[in-house]
């Protein structure tokens, strides 16, 4: 940024607005900032998603030489110094980037695939714009993809009116669903240039990351809401405040890659870093600010909020990503305290649960949240690949609670070998991660569940055209309809009449414990005759007394849908003959 322009604003002690960019997975957030600065990251992301958050400085210039036409139009003036624009992963649990007392974001915009509307993480984002009270706009992306658009002109509202009436028709169609959508959960919203009250409505920018349309008019949208509704927000105080993102090793030195959001940091300054035990004290050594448009850094002897820093320090300390850090004329002890109390906010943890490591504290934040959210409680939570002592700690659980022996590791890595009884997830994608832990947990938890429960579990099987032997016992073949046909279960026909109980069953020759639904195998009954109390084509069920089903009806979370259809059927027999049956 000019010299001149530097000092306009230090005058005007306003600082650049902190934009993040949220929403559902694969939305296109990242590809709308490549589309800006010409860059291609999202491409580099692990399945297409962002992982990490990454910052992108926009100055007034920028904004001006892309908006120009439409800051006229719409006669704004620029007064802000530019954008500090924050990309985050793609879980909506990643939007609440957090500063002391709020959210560090100042305006946020939702970034919505037009095709898809409202997705899960969408509704996710919009439950936290809630609850953090930021505001919002939407860039309604990939508008390109809508059936015969055609890009005729730079200015959206022309282009728009330039489509054939089928491409328009689809259009609102889209819109109006979406705009429904956002209705049904409390927002009022229409496209930017039919807002006349920016309080009550929230603005939706049409746009395409793919080729462009729409982004000056998102960039308009972007500053003429800040410069209305933020002045009061964006005056720059005296004591520093940051979050670190990233640690580097370049030639041996140190770095730290910050966002400043508030305050004046100078070269030499002291400065408080957080972390997971004892807060870190050091000094910069040396400052680089980030040029514009992901373009590197540049030395300099002092950075002002708001921008994003890297700091050469001396510390020898692990600095993890997503930590805070203070600077200022407070008092040692005092900062130290501070980001204690912060950082305490954030890792909350239970008596009893599982363990999570984390490559940062978002990161780890993030699954604190989510886990939270799915009634998962976390026992312990820290920074760093899974070592033995992790291990060790999600063993300590298994006498207590075997679904707890479970260590979650985002972008960490296992460093020593792990004991058979610990599960352990890893990946690059948080919600792969969850996905698969949640389908691991309901499996265990039925799996224990049938482990504690010693009863007759709901079976049902078709008598098959296949008599090896008629009686003393009598084997035949079955075809296990729903269910689990297990050893020593006992059988009742469709009338609810007891017949015999299960004594031996053979598949291939081989004598097997269960069948599951689907096989066919030859089972033996000792106190039957093949064409007496069982004929072919009977169906015959497990025989559940009364305690069984109640017990079953309690616990019918823990069933699978052909087992409950199964416990129905049998429910509907004992009836016959008792309409209070498992009452």
């Amino acid at each position: 940024m000019p010299k001149k322009q530097i000092q306009k604003h230090r005058e005007q002690r306003i600082r650049q607005p902190i934009v993040t960019l949220a929403g559902h997975v694969d939305h296109g957030k990242t590809s709308l900032l490549d589309k800006i600065r010409g860059t291609a990251i999202a491409k580099k992301e692990a399945g297409l998603i962002t992982q990490a958050i990454s910052c992108t400085v926009m100055p007034f210039d920028i904004i001006e030489k892309i908006a120009s036409d439409l800051l006229k139009k719409f006669k704004i003036e620029l007064v802000i110094p530019g954008f500090l624009f924050i990309d985050t992963p793609g879980h909506a649990a990643f939007t609440n980037l957090r500063k002391r007392g709020g959210s560090l974001a100042d305006l946020v915009i939702l970034v919505v695939d037009i095709r898809e509307g409202m997705m899960e993480q969408t509704i996710e984002c919009l439950g936290i714009f809630k609850e953090i009270k930021v505001p919002f706009l939407v860039a309604l992306n990939k508008i390109d993809a809508i059936a015969g658009w055609q890009g005729k002109s730079k200015e959206f509202q022309k282009n728009l009116e330039e489509q054939p009436e089928h491409v328009k028709r689809d259009f609102d169609m889209k819109l109006y669903n979406f705009i429904s959508q956002l209705s049904g959960h409390g927002f009022d919203s229409d496209l930017f240039f039919r807002v006349r009250d920016f309080t009550k409505q929230i603005s939706i920018v049409p746009c395409s990351a793919k080729t462009g349309e729409g982004i000056p008019e998102l960039l308009m949208m972007l500053a003429g809401l800040a410069q209305r509704f933020l002045k009061n927000k964006l005056a720059v105080e005296e004591e520093v405040r940051g979050t670190i993102l990233e640690t580097k090793f370049d030639k041996n030195l140190k770095y730290i890659e910050v966002v400043i959001y508030d305050g004046h940091l100078q070269e030499g300054d002291e400065i408080v870093i957080g972390n997971i035990e004892e807060p870190i004290v050091t000094k910069a050594r040396a400052l680089f600010e980030a040029l514009p448009l992901a373009k590197g850094f540049e030395h300099t002897k002092e950075v002002t909020a708001a921008s994003f820093a890297r700091i050469q320090i001396p510390a020898k300390e692990e600095i993890f990503p997503g930590m805070p850090l203070f600077g200022g004329k407070k008092n040692l002890e005092t900062v130290k305290k501070e980001i204690k109390e912060e950082i305490s906010e954030i890792i909350k943890l239970d008596r009893e649960g599982i363990v999570i490591k984390a490559n940062s504290l978002g990161s780890l934040e993030a699954l604190i949240f989510l886990l939270r959210k799915a009634g998962i409680r976390v026992m312990k939570a820290s920074i760093g690949n899974i070592t033995r002592v992790d291990v060790m700690n999600a063993e300590s659980s298994l006498e207590r609670e075997p679904l707890n022996a479970v260590v979650l590791g985002f972008n960490v890595k296992v460093t020593e070998e792990v004991e058979e009884q610990v599960k352990v997830f890893t990946g690059n994608v948080i919600y792969k991660i969850l996905e698969e832990y949640e389908k691991w947990r309901e499996q265990r938890e039925k799996e224990l569940l049938r482990g504690k429960l010693a009863i007759t579990m709901p079976c049902k099987i078709k008598v098959l055209p296949y008599v090896f032997r008629k009686n003393k016992p009598a084997i035949f073949g079955i075809r296990v309809e729903a269910g689990k046909l297990k050893v020593d279960t006992p059988m009742m026909n469709s009338a609810g009449k007891k017949i015999d109980t299960v004594k031996a069953i053979q598949s291939e020759g081989q004598n097997i414990v269960e069948a599951g639904r689907g096989k066919e195998v030859a089972i033996s009954l000792p106190s039957i005759t093949i064409g007496r109390q069982v004929r072919e084509g009977d169906v015959l069920y497990s025989a559940i007394s009364e305690d069984e089903f109640k017990t079953l009806q309690e616990n019918k979370k823990y069933l699978s849908s052909d087992e409950l259809s199964a416990l129905h059927e049998i429910l509907e027999i004992r009836r016959r003959k008792s309409p209070l049956w498992g009452v």
